[in-house]
């Protein structure tokens, strides 16, 4: 999984995200001016400091930076210092203003967020053979999985707590979510001052999938995760086990000002260009808050 996704020839090196699927930053500048919104919020917060961080951690070819910025007020956008954090090389069309690295950057005051970067992380996938084993599961190139040897102890143990196998069938699997934990440490341990945020979707405790959620995108088409680079591999996030809170999207939005309702249909006929502009918006925010999509992803939040 790390070679197909960040290796030389790896998927998020070669490929722009925007290109294979739609992800909240994506589908609407709603989701950047909520954000810059949250920016606000959290300036205020923080005394309005100077400069202040906005990093983007998984920032495929900086699209929410940009949008982001664009949504701020000018004497707020003046103090920002954006960074993207990304594997492929820096975009050629990408403001001079926004700096391009390839890890996250230490002492950050503002604000830290990865949208559907989690997910992304890779991780090892344990299966229950026959005798009820907990054995990893391999995958050649070509997509041919077989069964390794027995998971090591400290994966025993972030499974017995967070993802036990027990009174399972064979065939069970589950996937290891410790590296998803330290990465998401890490990135909590380099805000000074402020606040991590991760968007993404995933499950807890009391709903994991009984044979896991490892699956492939291409083209904005879901096909089997063959480890070659071609498609993106994704495995769903268990979410309880990053030790911060949660907020479903839908709501975190709405407190933001994100709104999915729909205009009064009187406007339509009192001001019509308005109505549209006013339904178009509604739709977008509908589809950033709808619990069976994107308003089902999770936000995770740190306070520094």
């Amino acid at each position: 999984m790390e070679a197909a996704l960040y290796g030389p020839d790896g998927f998020f090196v070669r490929n722009a995200p925007a290109d294979h699927f739609r992800t909240s930053a994506l589908a609407s500048p709603l989701f950047a001016s909520a954000i810059a919104t949250l920016l606000g919020r959290l300036d205020e917060a923080l005394g309005r400091p100077d400069p202040l961080d906005l990093v983007d951690v998984g920032a495929g070819r900086g699209e929410l930076l940009v949008g982001v910025l664009a949504a701020l007020p000018a004497e707020v956008r003046a103090r920002v210092r954006a960074t993207g954090v990304e594997q492929a090389p820096r975009p050629g069309e990408l403001p001079s203003t926004i700096e391009w690295r390839a890890s996250v950057p230490t002492g950050v005051t503002g604000l830290l967020m990865a949208t559907e970067w989690l997910d992304n992380v890779p991780v090892d996938i344990v299966e229950l053979d026959e005798h009820f084993r907990r054995r990893y599961l391999q995958c050649s190139p070509d997509g041919v999985q077989s069964l390794g040897a027995e998971a090591s102890a400290a994966d025993a143990a972030w499974l017995d707590r967070w993802w036990p196998l027990d009174g399972a069938p064979p065939g069970a699997r589950a996937e290891i979510g410790a590296p998803r934990d330290e990465a998401w440490a890490s990135a909590v341990a380099s805000v000074r001052r402020g606040l991590a945020l991760a968007v993404d979707y995933g499950h807890f405790a009391a709903d994991r999938p009984l044979f896991g959620s490892l699956t492939g995108f291409r083209a904005g088409r879901e096909v089997p995760p063959v480890p070659d680079g071609s498609c993106d591999l994704t495995v769903s996030v268990a979410l309880d086990s990053l030790g911060s809170p949660t907020l479903p999207q839908r709501d975190a939005l709405r407190l933001l000002g994100v709104d999915g309702t729909r205009p009064p249909l009187a406007m339509a006929s009192s001001d019509p260009a308005r109505y549209v502009r006013a339904l178009a918006s509604a739709s977008a925010a509908a589809e950033l808050t709808d619990p069976s999509g994107l308003g089902g992803h999770h936000w995770i939040m740190h306070w520094v």
